[in-house]
């Protein structure tokens, strides 16, 4: 026990100076809290320019709850939870497979430092978003994890920090599914992971801003913001009950297994989940949703 105590008095002490020290160096391209700063304004600039639904405000329904939900997620829930918890899980599991003698090593399949710098990176970026795309499918198939996921369909009019807006459980199921598909595959480099994590924040914010683009033939590869906006559609298709274009940064996987959906051009939609209007409005509201959800099934 001790020794999970040090790990996670360890990952708390080191965020936080890894967190200060994103806030005052801005020498490394690599740094998160400006680069998201300044992707945020460059994806709002261009919903300025080019708005697709040119009746929605610049400052659209809960643009400041997204923008709260935006900085919390990527940078305060790692320091509250996330990296702890990962770390401690991961300390974990390697004591567990140590106990009948193994390691998450004798599993690696192949070390991508064997192979050309561009083919490690691309295998670490496939694998990681198939293995999300079917994690974002099982958000919205199993109804526990679908009240979490409530928090992110709640996005009545869509914009860039509606992509960061989610309950603080959805990353965890995410690191906890992609942790060892990750380690079996092995020798990746921070700044590699840094920036395939970079590009699919970059896809993301463009694909819930307000812009009508789809990338032409590339939309049958890259999510993109006409494709999107069905998945967040109040009014689901008839062929299916959970939802559809599942994708996070490829739509690959959406066209190979059928989930696809882009019937009509979607600027209009009404945006949500049924029974949306009961759901709750504020931060702390949404975060306990799905606990006193929970709780009320049980009673």
């Amino acid at each position: 026990m001790e020794k999970y105590l040090d790990i996670i008095q360890k990952a708390y002490s080191g965020y936080w100076n890894y967190l200060k020290q994103e806030l005052i160096s801005i020498n490394h391209w690599d740094n998160y809290f400006y680069g998201l700063v300044i992707l945020s304004l460059l994806v709002w600039t261009l919903e300025i320019l080019f708005p697709w639904r040119k009746n929605q405000s610049l400052f659209r329904k809960d643009f400041w709850l997204d923008t709260f939900y935006m900085f919390f997620n990527f940078f305060l829930l790692n320091l509250l939870v996330l990296i702890a918890l990962s770390n401690t899980v991961a300390e974990l599991f390697n004591d567990a497979l140590s106990i009948i003698g193994l390691k998450i090593s004798s599993f690696q399949l192949f070390d991508v430092d064997d192979m050309p710098r561009w083919l490690g990176l691309f295998i670490f970026f496939i694998i990681s978003d198939f293995v999300q795309w079917n994690t974002h499918r099982l958000l919205h198939r199993v109804p526990f994890l679908w009240n979490f996921h409530k928090v992110h369909h709640s996005v009545k009019e869509m914009g860039f920090a509606a992509h960061l807006r989610y309950h603080w459980m959805e990353p965890i199921v995410y690191k906890s599914l992609l942790y060892i598909p990750i380690a079996i595959i092995g020798g990746f480099d921070a700044q590699d992971v840094a920036f395939v994590h970079f590009f699919a924040i970059a896809i993301g914010h463009l694909n819930h801003a307000n812009l009508g683009w789809d990338y032409g033939i590339l939309k049958y590869v890259f999510n993109n913001p006409k494709m999107h906006i069905w998945h967040h559609a109040k009014a689901l298709p008839k062929h299916t009950a959970y939802g559809v274009n599942y994708g996070i940064t490829l739509s690959l996987w959406d066209y190979l297994f059928k989930t696809d959906h882009v019937p009509a051009n979607g600027r209009d939609i009404e945006l949500g989940f049924e029974d949306d209007d009961h759901f709750p409005k504020t931060f702390l509201q949404q975060s306990i949703y799905p606990l006193k959800t929970k709780k009320t099934e049980l009673s």
